[in-house]
């Protein structure tokens, strides 16, 4: 990412917005702007497999496993506004498991793009699916979408929820409920 040209390019939207980049407030503005989209963006530096980083263990388990209320924070591709909310994800292994962290990383790894939620969803299940060769997966995201909220239809209080479900968890309504079973309850107070 050329920082320096996005920089001159914040520099002459703030122009066309009818601001003076000049302005106190504004002297370092397009390098912020630049610097953060560098961050929210970085999943394009990003690849599955060295975010996974060989953090595949052996386990000799068919058990579900999940992770629920993984936060998720994007950037539409229609507006460039932000979306945010919660990623929930189960699998089923076949004799491998994921460091849990890993889990949390991948969501990072697709989300840290210009993104629609439904394509995300996906792209987590299938890059969890083939990771560990897993007997199946689940993955439900609940976001809030800026570009909603903020503008266009204005409603603050919709949350959109998408699902992705592969191999035994579409196979089987049992898999499936019992996913979404999981995912729904609360912790026991501590």
């Amino acid at each position: 990412m050329n920082l320096d040209r996005i920089g001159y390019l914040v520099r002459e939207l703030l122009i066309e917005f009818g601001e003076d980049p000049e302005r106190e407030g504004l002297i370092k503005t397009p390098e912020r702007v630049a610097k953060s989209y560098e961050f929210l963006l970085r999943g394009y530096k990003q690849n599955v497999t060295d975010v996974v980083n060989d953090a595949i263990f052996t386990q000799e388990t068919n058990n579900m496993v999940v992770v629920r209320d993984i936060e998720v924070y994007s950037l539409c591709e229609h507006h460039m506004l932000p979306f945010f909310g919660r990623c929930h994800i189960g699998y089923i292994s076949k004799g491998k498991v994921l460091g849990v962290s890993k889990l949390a990383r991948i969501v990072d790894c697709f989300a840290r793009r210009l993104q629609i939620q439904e394509r995300l969803t996906q792209q987590i299940a299938r890059a969890v699916m083939d990771a560990v060769d897993a007997e199946g997966v689940g993955v439900v995201i609940e976001a809030r979408h800026l570009c909603m909220i903020m503008r266009g239809v204005e409603k603050q209080n919709s949350v959109m929820t998408t699902s992705s479900v592969l191999g035994s968890f579409h196979e089987s309504l049992a898999t499936r409920n019992e996913f979404m079973t999981l995912i729904s309850k609360q912790m026991a107070p501590s």
